[in-house]
């Protein structure tokens, strides 16, 4: 066999090699959420945390309240503190646990890992949405009956539509910080100051300050956020989450994806 033919055989042989699907991508990422004992009891606990918010509500809230709109409001709030954990560790896995040489090997468009990891995430806050209205639902018969009282469902569809949304935001949040600090400790670390800190410091800003209380709406991502699980009303208060939404998570989103890009993978 001369040469060339070699040289055409090898040429084809590369040719036919297929890149692997987004899907198999995806089911991958998905797997390695659970694959690690912390990674499967930081998911577990979005389900132990909603059936000990549905119970406590249930025991404990006054009659009035036991409506679908409060139980729904109980399961979820833990799910809005834990999915930007899955998102981040997710992202920072690949260099928290070293494992993003072979990841970017078999997948080397980098582009797509995070893109599929995205997904991943997304199924993930979209699955314990559905969750927390199913058991939100079931606690609402259940505690109505139990009280007597009856079963109110105070809950649309559109205001379920911006409830899933504020929790797909504050998973971008996660998605964010992974690819900017690419540091799980780091990124958790940041996550709480922003959800935690930074708002307070907001608050008592604005109860001040009168030039920034006009101005926190257009700022400050947790209050334009609480729109969305309170229900939107008008078209200021889409204005106020899409500037925020750009300010914090878009544009230090862009740059982190390109220090994803470029940076180092050992």
């Amino acid at each position: 066999m001369t040469a060339t033919t070699v040289d055409q055989v090898t040429t084809r042989r590369r040719t036919e090699l297929k890149q692997i699907p987004l899907s198999r991508v995806v089911r991958v990422e998905l797997r390695k959420m659970f694959d690690t004992r912390s990674g499967f009891w930081l998911i577990a606990s979005i389900a132990i945390t909603g059936l000990i918010a549905t119970v406590a509500t249930v025991a404990f809230a006054p009659d009035k309240y036991l409506t679908y709109y409060n139980f729904a409001k109980a399961v979820g709030y833990p799910i809005t503190v834990i999915l930007p954990m899955v998102a981040l560790l997710s992202i920072t896995s690949e260099w928290s646990q070293r494992s993003g040489l072979t990841t970017f090997t078999y997948v080397p468009s980098r582009r797509r890992v995070i893109w599929a990891k995205t997904l991943s995430s997304v199924i993930v806050a979209v699955a314990s949405m559905v969750f927390a209205f199913a058991v939100g639902a079931i606690g609402n018969v259940v505690g109505s009956a139990i009280a007597g009282t009856p079963t109110v469902w105070d809950l649309s569809v559109g205001h379920a539509l911006t409830i899933v949304l504020g929790n797909l935001v504050s998973l971008s949040i996660g998605t964010m910080l992974g690819m900017v600090l690419r540091s799980s400790a780091g990124g958790l670390v940041m996550y709480f100051v922003l959800v935690l800190l930074v708002p307070n410091l907001s608050s008592l800003l604005a109860t001040s300050q009168d030039w920034y209380r006009d101005l926190q709406p257009w700022v400050d991502l947790p209050f334009a956020q609480a729109y969305l699980f309170e229900g939107m009303h008008t078209g200021a208060q889409w204005a106020h989450v899409a500037t925020t939404v750009g300010l914090w998570i878009v544009l230090p989103g862009i740059f982190g994806l390109r220090r994803v890009m470029r940076s180092e993978v050992k």
